[in-house]
């Protein structure tokens, strides 16, 4: 098959591209960078400016699947969450819906209606407008995802080494949190599915509040426990606002609301699409070859 990744080069997008590479698929991805080295052709894709389905069709010409991995935590000039989440995403599933491509778009556990959040609202409308689009489609959403070289997930194991731990009081819903090579391997086989499910919730196999999967993490290291501190709601929801501004950390309003109601995948689809258990948080080991792939893909391995 031929295969086009768009955000390519991102946390997700590089590990979908290496799985598919193991299987020897034709991958291209898409990139706002198309210049920089690659492992593979890049195509230049700016999704906030392309928000009608004419201009996305001379960049789908030739291919059987599309994986759209692109997503922004903040907005930044042109490139808003209305753009990117919704319209650009709306417009593609109307191009792949157009010319018979099958398009895998990766979402996110714990969206909900009559949240304050303009991330989670223009993520929920990007599903509406995929869904509507005629395409053959799968809304991939997963839950929280580990592994090297993401930007959230860098942070939590920096903050895992902590000896003390602060976390907000009202962080009381509980993650499925996977590693992003199982997710990497799922988004493979939805590409390669004869009919793809039109949803598939994803995560791993245990249920964590984030002060117990940073315990987690933190145990899978071989650290002792951790001091907690539970931050008052509203002193979290005010540094979320000020991280928002400053662009500082993964730490956002969005994830603040996410943060306090769970995040699991009912049913969980991974285990079906893996033929496996997903690897429990710390044990993931690298197959023979992977690490090198990975490399040649912009990541690496845990």
């Amino acid at each position: 098959m031929r295969i086009l990744i768009l955000g390519g080069s991102g946390f997700i997008g590089r590990h979908a591209l290496a799985a598919l590479g193991r299987r020897g698929h034709a991958v291209a991805l898409g990139t706002r960078r198309p210049a920089a080295p690659h492992p593979c052709p890049a195509l230049e894709a700016h999704f906030e400016r392309l928000v009608e389905p004419r201009a996305w069709q001379p960049l789908l010409a030739g291919f059987d699947a599309v994986v759209n991995a692109v997503g922004i935590l903040r907005e930044r000039g042109r490139e808003t969450y209305d753009r990117v989440h919704r319209r650009a995403a709306g417009a593609l599933a109307r191009a792949c819906a157009r010319e018979g491509i099958r398009l895998i778009h990766v979402s996110a556990l714990g969206l909900h209606a009559g949240a304050r959040s303009r991330f989670i609202s223009s993520k929920i409308a990007g599903e509406r407008a995929v869904a509507a689009s005629g395409a053959d489609y799968c809304i991939v959403r997963p839950s929280l995802l580990d592994g090297e070289g993401g930007f959230g997930a860098r942070w939590l194991r920096w903050m895992a080494r902590w000896p003390v731990h602060f976390v907000p009081a009202d962080a009381a819903g509980r993650i499925a949190a996977l590693h992003v090579l199982d997710l990497g391997e799922a988004i493979a086989n939805l590409c390669e599915l004869s009919a793809a499910p039109r949803e598939a919730e994803v995560g791993g196999m245990a249920a964590y509040t984030m002060a117990e999967y940073l315990d987690a993490l933190r145990a899978a290291r071989g650290f002792p426990p951790a001091i907690r501190i539970a931050l008052p709601g509203w002193v979290a929801r005010a540094a979320s606002h000020v991280f928002d501004t400053l662009h500082f950390s993964p730490f956002s309003f969005g994830h603040w609301e996410l943060m306090r109601r769970d995040n699991l995948p009912s049913p969980n689809a991974l285990p079906g699409l893996l033929g496996r258990a997903p690897v429990p948080v710390g044990a993931v080991r690298t197959r023979p070859g992977e690490r090198r792939s990975l490399r040649a893909a912009g990541g690496r391995a845990s």
